[in-house]
């Protein structure tokens, strides 16, 4: 029997009648007690398995990490497609969602409206965070993702994406303080969007979803009926994942959308 499958047997045991200590498990598994304590340490030394005070062994927080994540990424697509479908056809313009993944945000699923000019991106093509609209939803929202962006310079899709890091930051902070980001021709001259994050548990982006057309998006009745279409939808994914925090997930309350809990 081969040590992969071993590994498999022993977490699977433990997930169903953990915890239980070493000769347990052996016993349970008919392995060899040598085997499987080896097995157990290498696991402990990656956080999937931990003992608690009776020397037992249990599943640890970096497997039920592992399991999250991949919950959240099968789940939180399907669930936002039926109000995809709902805002694009009350906007008349496009609605995109895009997946955050490789520090980029990934075109994962588009609902079309009916307006003649629109933010059309393929599915799977993918996008910088720096620029459009749920590109910045998303890196507002991931300290990491900033690390990495402001340690590079911004290349520049059309005259009006953000190339300074100040002026990136600034606009970072002034997502954060809205909950919604905006983008006015800067990955296609023409086209404006306001997206809005899809946040997982622990309140890190796992995508956004973006409106976009050739309407512009400023400030004003025409942009807050957008916003108040996105943010219900948006927030209530969030939930499903876990997401408990205010929303939209602003860091200062907003006269237009009160803080409040996400959904």
């Amino acid at each position: 029997m081969s040590g992969t499958r071993r590994t498999v047997q022993i977490l699977d045991l433990l997930a169903r009648r953990g915890p239980l200590g070493v000769r347990a498990v052996a016993k349970e598994l008919k392995l060899p007690l040598g085997s499987v304590h080896r097995i157990l340490l290498d696991l402990a030394g990656e956080d999937v398995v931990d003992r608690n005070a009776d020397g037992d062994w249990d599943i640890a927080h970096r497997l039920f990490e592992i399991t999250g994540r991949q919950l959240d990424r099968i789940q939180w697509p399907r669930l936002i497609r039926p109000f995809a479908e709902k805002m694009a056809e009350a906007t008349r313009e496009t609605v995109n969602v895009s997946a955050l993944s490789g520090g980029f945000g990934i075109c994962i699923d588009k609902v079309r409206g009916n307006e003649g000019m629109q933010l059309d991106a393929p599915i799977g093509s993918r996008g910088p965070l720096y620029c459009g609209g749920a590109g910045k939803a998303m890196l507002a929202m991931s300290e990491a993702e900033q690390e990495r962006i402001f340690a590079a310079p911004l290349v520049p899709l059309t005259p009006h994406t953000i190339t300074d890091h100040k002026m990136l930051r600034r606009e970072i902070s002034i997502i954060r303080g809205r909950g919604y980001s905006l983008d006015n021709n800067e990955v296609v001259v023409g086209v404006h969007c306001v997206g809005m994050p899809i946040l997982d548990r622990n309140g890190h982006p796992v995508g956004a979803v973006s409106i976009s057309g050739p309407s512009p998006k400023q400030p004003g009745p025409k942009l807050d009926a957008l916003v108040a279409i996105l943010a219900p939808a948006c927030g209530q994914v969030s939930r499903k994942l876990g997401y408990t925090g205010a929303w939209p997930p602003v860091e200062l309350a907003s006269a237009e959308m009160p803080r409040r809990k996400a959904g």
